[in-house]
């Protein structure tokens, strides 16, 4: 069909003439509702975007000398962030004399690994990268709990929390004397002679 003749038809249909292929010889095109289309492409896009979800990476960074304490409370957040869906890089850092021992950072990686092996899986096993060793961990689907949004997390249940106020709106009176059944001792300060 010549350009004319589809672009009388377009006009009479209250359509417009899209090219589809303007590549083929001749050219195809199409009869359709050129700004309906782009609207619903939008809506597509958005819904797109909208079910996507962004991997980000956290960073863990550790000693290998690091204290028991220290490494159970570290070990809390790399779950955490698990937990919330996002990988983690692990990253053992050495310095001066430590360098000659980098075979402890490396067991505090497997260590590690093995302590969140129901939650992670190693996505990168640990190498050395200067004075630096790595491991990046990814979280199993199993693990992923649904992320509390910044306003769930901000505040408390209703009636919960530090202390319910009073009907008036004024925070009850709070004694800070202690119970009667416990006895309180005072020390006075020594001085050395």
């Amino acid at each position: 069909m010549d350009t004319a003749a589809a672009q009388r038809m377009a006009n009479e249909l209250d359509l417009d003439l899209v090219e589809v292929a303007p590549l083929e010889r001749p050219p195809v095109v199409k009869l359709m509702d050129y700004s309906k289309f782009k609207y619903e492409q939008a809506i597509k896009a958005k819904e797109a975007k909208r079910k996507q979800s962004l991997v980000v990476l956290k960073e863990m960074k550790m000693r290998p000398k690091i204290d028991s304490h220290d490494y159970e409370t570290k070990k809390g957040h790399v779950e955490r962030f698990l937990r919330q869906g996002h990988k983690v890089k692990v990253t053992i850092m050495f310095r001066g004399r430590e360098m000659a021992h980098t075979e402890l950072g490396r067991r505090l990686l497997e260590r590690l690994a093995t302590d969140i092996s129901e939650l992670a899986q190693v996505d990168s096993p640990a190498r050395q990268d200067g004075r630096n060793m790595i491991a990046v961990f990814s979280p199993r689907k199993s693990a992923i709990t649904a992320p509390r949004s910044a306003h769930q997390a901000g505040r408390a249940a209703p009636g919960q929390g530090r202390g319910s106020a009073a009907p008036g709106g004024q925070e009850p009176a709070r004694s800070t004397a202690p119970p009667a059944d416990q006895a309180t001792t005072r020390t006075a300060p020594v001085s050395a002679p």
